[in-house]
Formats: C-alpha cells, sequence, structure tokens
C-alpha cells in the first residue's frame, strides 16, 4: 500500500513540474453517483450480474494549458460502489488526461482518460461455506469520459470506469472464480 501510494505520489508532481509555467490551476470540489455492475463468470451455478448505486464526493485539482485545451486533473474522493455484502467503501483517486474544445467564454466540451486508483477502507471477508468471498485492497480500472463546462466554474461529465483486474478474491469449491467491476459515474464539479 504505502509503494502504490508512493508512486501514486510521484507520478503527480512529475505531471505537475511538466506543465508549462502559464498552465491555469483550478481547485474544486467533484462529487456524483456510481452506477455499479459487478460481472462474475465461471461460478457453478453459471455467470451472474449484480448492479448497484454508490456516491462519491472530495476535492479535485485541474491545470490547463490555455489556447491549446490540454489538461490533467485529479481528485481525491470518497467513494462506494456494490451493495449489502459486497459494498466497497474507500479512497478513489482518479488521474485524467483532459483535452477542452472551448465554445465561447461560457461553454466547453471536454474528453477525459486516465488512470483510476480505488483503494478499499471496509473488508469485505465471508464464507457460506461453498463461497469464500474476499476483497481487494488496491484496485486499479481505467477512466473514459466526456462532458460540458459552464459559465467558467460548473462541470458536468459523464465517465465509465472500466475494471483492469478482478474487484475480489472469490472461490468457489476450491476454484478462483472471475470478477469484475465496471462503473458508469455522473459527477458534477465546482471549480473555485
Amino acid at each position: 500500500m504505502k509503494k502504490i501510494v508512493s508512486a501514486l505520489f510521484v507520478a503527480v508532481c512529475c505531471l505537475a513540474m511538466a506543465m508549462p509555467a502559464q498552465a491555469q490551476v483550478k481547485f474544486g470540489l467533484k462529487g456524483g453517483l456510481n452506477l455499479s455492475k459487478i460481472d462474475v463468470s465461471g461460478t457453478l451455478e453459471g455467470n451472474f450480474k449484480e448492479n448497484s448505486t454508490g456516491f462519491f464526493i472530495g476535492p479535485m485539482v485541474e491545470a490547463t494549458v490555455p489556447i491549446i485545451g490540454i489538461g490533467v486533473d485529479g481528485a481525491i474522493m470518497y467513494s462506494q460502489r456494490g451493495k449489502s455484502d459486497t459494498k466497497q467503501q474507500g479512497i478513489e483517486v482518479p488521474i485524467n488526461l483532459k483535452y477542452t474544445i472551448g465554445l465561447g467564454d461560457m461553454l466547453g466540451i471536454f474528453l477525459a482518460a486516465g488512470p483510476d486508483f480505488f483503494f478499499n477502507m471496509k473488508d469485505v471477508n465471508f464464507s457460506d461455506g461453498l463461497h469464500a468471498v474476499k476483497d481487494k485492497k488496491a484496485i486499479v480500472g481505467l477512466n473514459l469520459g466526456a462532458g460540458l463546462k459552464l459559465v467558467n466554474h460548473l462541470q458536468l461529465g459523464v465517465t465509465y470506469q472500466i475494471g483492469l483486474g478482478d474487484t475480489f478474491s472469490i472461490k468457489e469449491a476450491g476454484k478462483k472464480i472471475s470478477n469484475k467491476t465496471n462503473t458508469w459515474q455522473i459527477s458534477l464539479a465546482y471549480m473555485f
């Protein structure tokens, strides 16, 4: 865990140093809705999918190079995904490369992509005799998103997070089961 946080800190510092001096830096608050789907395949009963709703909220920072519209944004958010026995609660750290097309002083359209790091704070660890489920402490995903910038302060976005690894360690009768969580995020951010 310490190695992951250290590597993340170094990556953010390198990105900050690589930004030109004329970059515009804004701080803000971001929140929204998680619409997650856990896809489990290879169980004795067959495959199944479980849909759930959660939320996320936290501070964000955005650095943009004026005129060309390329920038980086990042956030540190409390986030929850899943439901009942498989609810995950943790810290989510998305870091996105963002390209903005300005449509005047009051409106812009952006596209964003980058890695997403989720650090689980709630232990999910249960067994019913046939199934043994244990959470993963760190989960990596890929963000693909788009949205609108309104009146220089508001950002409305939609992001699809693709899970790059298993969300849980699941064993059924000694056999490892593959599972992934993909999430749609609907977000609203206010930039100061």
